[in-house]
């Protein structure tokens, strides 16, 4: 069956904006089929998870109208930990002991390439649900801007395109159905979450902390274990300094992940919507066939093209996380030099980094962001140059003060970086002072 057009504004039935309000409430909940529904949205079909979300649809339905946000977190957190729960495998106590071994050696190796102060907490070991649980608010930051956006601008979209006659139904409905669209991103998002905590490995591994203290994955951790087919002891004691330097660093600087949301929010205020495309997609969709829904909902085709201040903002969020992991990897390398398979698995975690899992690729399409860093390699090397030419200590107090951070240019000419804060002397530190002096 296809999706009919709406007919002629002659023909249109006189309607109630309370009348259309309690038929949609009526609808939504009741008359939901389970298969059709887990099939667009991606969901496993077995009775139980999709009666629980049936309720859940249901309450969030309810609910609705007191609700501003472009996202039903409730929903999606309660979803994500659902499915995540299901994927949760016990991790035999040996391997919750090497991870502990590693810890100690990490975290005296790490001590002797940076000079940033060490956290001095126990590691989490999460399973996959927790993981989703203690994830749950950063993802908020990240994806809460770019869906309160689309959520306004789909609104939007509908009361300029709708025929005048319904122009004032539409308007008096428009929290609901804004309210709706909360309740499916909810859904999309939920899955994505759940998706991600069957990839990630560590607390950081998104670029941004979940935690203000280290945090594993252990049944991950033996995963890329067997995957990359490398010592354990060895990737273990690399992974752990690699989130024991990312959690380090933002401790000190706690701007540091306000910047990069602030980036973010300045990213979605340019989002529009392509009308022309919901028209294509409402004039070719099959209903029968769920899949479609899905693949439009996944690849962002509903986002029109960037403007120039999007593009400006992303390449800042860009610059932003590369920096961010280049320096992470430039400590990490140094810190691991130890390790007779060092160079191995650097690479493995590079190309898991690069290439992404699909989770990665959905939370993309879903917020219209990246979560992998472009130009890793060519920011590793920057900061490893910065190492050699400045030292550690100088090296680390760039993240003292934001004005003291590399621009997009100077992370692709590190000599302009150099000739900027003074290789030699003390022009680096007179600098600081200087903008630190000014804050106060």
């Amino acid at each position: 069956m296809r999706a009919r057009k709406i007919r002629s504004p002659d023909s249109v039935d006189v309607m109630k904006p309370e009348d259309f309000e309690e038929f949609i409430r009526k609808f939504l909940p009741e008359n939901i089929n389970a298969d059709d529904l887990a099939a667009a949205a991606g969901l496993p079909k077995d009775p139980e998870s999709l009666r629980l979300l049936i309720e859940q649809m249901q309450s969030a339905m309810r609910v609705m109208p007191n609700s501003d946000s472009g996202v039903n977190w409730d929903l999606a957190l309660s979803q994500a930990t659902q499915i995540a729960r299901q994927a949760n495998l016990p991790v035999p106590d040996g391997v919750r002991r090497e991870i502990e071994a590693a810890l100690q050696i990490g975290s005296l190796w790490l001590g002797e390439a940076t000079s940033l102060s060490q956290v001095h907490h126990d590691p989490k070991l999460l399973s996959r649900d927790l993981w989703v649980a203690d994830a749950i608010g950063l993802f908020k930051v990240l994806a809460g801007p770019v869906a309160d956006r689309m959520s306004s601008a789909l609104a939007e979209n509908l009361q300029q395109n709708a025929p005048e006659e319904l122009a004032q139904l539409l308007g008096a409905a428009s929290g609901l159905l804004k309210s709706a669209g909360a309740t499916i991103f909810a859904m999309q998002l939920g899955q994505a979450l759940a998706k991600l905590s069957t990839e990630v490995l560590a607390g950081g591994d998104t670029g941004l902390p979940i935690l203000d203290r280290p945090a594993f994955i252990p049944q991950n951790l033996m995963a890329f274990v067997a995957e990359s087919e490398l010592p354990a002891d060895q990737v273990y004691i690399y992974l752990i300094i690699r989130e024991l330097a990312i959690t380090s660093l933002f401790r000190q600087s706690r701007w540091l992940r306000d910047q990069v949301t602030n980036q973010i929010t300045r990213y979605a205020a340019g989002i529009s919507i392509d009308s022309g495309a919901i028209n294509e997609l409402a004039e070719d969709l099959d209903l029968e066939n769920p899949e479609e829904l899905k693949r439009a909902l996944e690849s962002g085709a509903f986002i029109a093209e960037r403007t120039d201040e999007q593009k400006e903002a992303l390449e800042a969020i860009e610059t932003a996380l590369a920096m961010i992991e280049g320096w992470v990897e430039a400590v990490t390398t140094v810190a691991t030099a130890r390790l007779p398979k060092q160079s191995a698995i650097a690479e493995a975690v590079r190309r898991r980094r690069a290439v992404g899992g699909p989770a990665e690729h959905t939370f993309a399409a879903l917020v219209g962001l990246e979560l992998r860093p472009r130009k890793l390699r060519e920011a590793t090397a920057f900061w490893l140059t910065i190492t050699e030419k400045l030292g550690a200590s100088k090296r680390d107090s760039v993240f003292e003060h934001p004005d003291l951070l590399p621009t997009a240019q100077e992370l692709e000419n590190v000599e302009d970086f150099i000739a900027r804060l003074g290789s030699n002397g003390d022009s680096m530190d007179d600098e600081l002072r200087k903008l630190l002096g000014e804050s106060n």
